[in-house]
């Protein structure tokens, strides 16, 4: 073959994500397989956004808002921050594609940490940058570590707290410090996805004020989550104007659709759905941690709607054996696999077929 490939791509992996519930019904002979696997919303999604999704039925035919207006307008209100400077996406992985094109030259240094959301270093290594990798410490965060590694050739570093896939979270004392040591033409990327979950005090539980502090500061945030809109695809980031207007440029048009836009919307106001997913999470994990600990298991703290676990076990096996059975959850490596927090109902067929597998 002639064709000749970027070789940037070469070592590049494609995405892997959670494995689909109609793909283990099929390959099990299964009718009825429960996921936890992927952070979804156990609840679904909030019925006004539902009401949102039906009035945009009639408007396919359009093309969508290639401004976002609306849903950067509601953003800017809910937040307090000014519409110049949010910039809605197609969820966060857009973004995440979306900074590294605008940021990254070849031979910059990106850092990150070694057991954390795959496509930062993906991106970074797709745009011919260096990733500086340094290992979580207690499967958390090690800032101090991250400090030490800031260079000359440092463009971006990367934070995602609380961080996927340990659930692990480090405190706004910490963040705020991190920050006064980080260069002012170093950009740092804070992507908190699971903001809505977390239920320790000393988290910055409205980092908004970061931008009026910091320049440098990108604050990334999704509707995938507590929100329950992971198959509409929708996030946004908010930067300083002058980091949005160049992110713009990137951003391809109508990236966010009609549907999506309008669901967003419905579901910022919704307090009461959000309020809810909180309180089942909380109950979940406490369950969850209390039958881990029962079994003699291992688990990181989390304060999102996912716990990183060792089952003493591989994980492809451990991953193979719950699917037999109807369970989807999701290996990371070793003996130490991630599983989303369900419903009551879900959360206890867990730890039964769990207990079925280990014994």
């Amino acid at each position: 073959m002639n064709i000749k490939f970027r070789p940037e791509i070469k070592d590049l992996v494609p995405y892997k994500p959670g494995k689909p519930i109609e793909d283990v019904k099929r390959e099990y002979g299964l009718t009825e397989v429960t996921k936890l696997a992927s952070n979804e919303n156990p609840l679904g999604y909030s019925p006004k956004a539902k009401e949102a999704i039906e009035r945009c039925l009639e408007e396919l035919h359009l093309y969508p808002d290639g401004n976002i207006t609306d849903l950067k307008d509601a953003i800017a209100k809910r937040f307090g921050v000014k519409a110049s400077q949010v910039l809605p996406s197609s969820g966060s992985d857009e973004m995440v594609d979306i900074i590294s094109k605008t940021f990254i030259n070849p031979g910059d240094e990106v850092i990150l940490a070694d057991v954390t959301f795959p496509r930062y270093i993906q991106t970074c290594t797709m745009m011919g940058g260096t990733p500086v990798v340094v290992p979580l410490k207690d499967f958390a965060h090690d800032l101090d570590g991250m400090k030490a590694k800031i260079s000359e050739k440092t463009k971006l570093i990367w934070l995602c707290n609380p961080n996927n896939p340990t659930g692990t979270m480090f405190s706004e004392d910490a963040l705020n410090s991190f920050l006064d040591s980080v260069p002012s033409h170093v950009v740092v990327i804070y992507d908190e996805a699971y903001r809505e979950y977390v239920t320790r005090d000393d988290y910055p539980k409205d980092s908004t004020y970061l931008l009026d502090k910091y320049s440098n500061v990108i604050i990334m945030r999704t509707f995938s989550k507590a929100y329950g809109l992971a198959a509409l695809r929708v996030g946004y980031t908010m930067a300083s104007d002058e980091i949005i207007n160049n992110l713009n440029k990137v951003r391809g048009p109508f990236n966010v659709n009609t549907i999506a836009q309008s669901a967003a919307i419905a579901a910022l106001a919704d307090d009461e759905f959000i309020k809810e997913s909180y309180r089942v999470n909380a109950e979940g994990k406490e369950y969850l941690y209390k039958s881990f600990e029962e079994m003699g298991l291992w688990y990181a703290p989390s304060e999102t709607n996912h716990i990183f676990f060792d089952a003493k076990k591989d994980c492809q096996e451990l991953f193979t054996e719950l699917q037999k059975r109807g369970m989807i959850i999701r290996p990371m490596y070793g003996t130490y696999s991630r599983v989303s927090i369900g419903t009551m109902e879900q959360n206890e067929l867990f730890i039964k077929l769990l207990k079925e597998v280990l014994q």
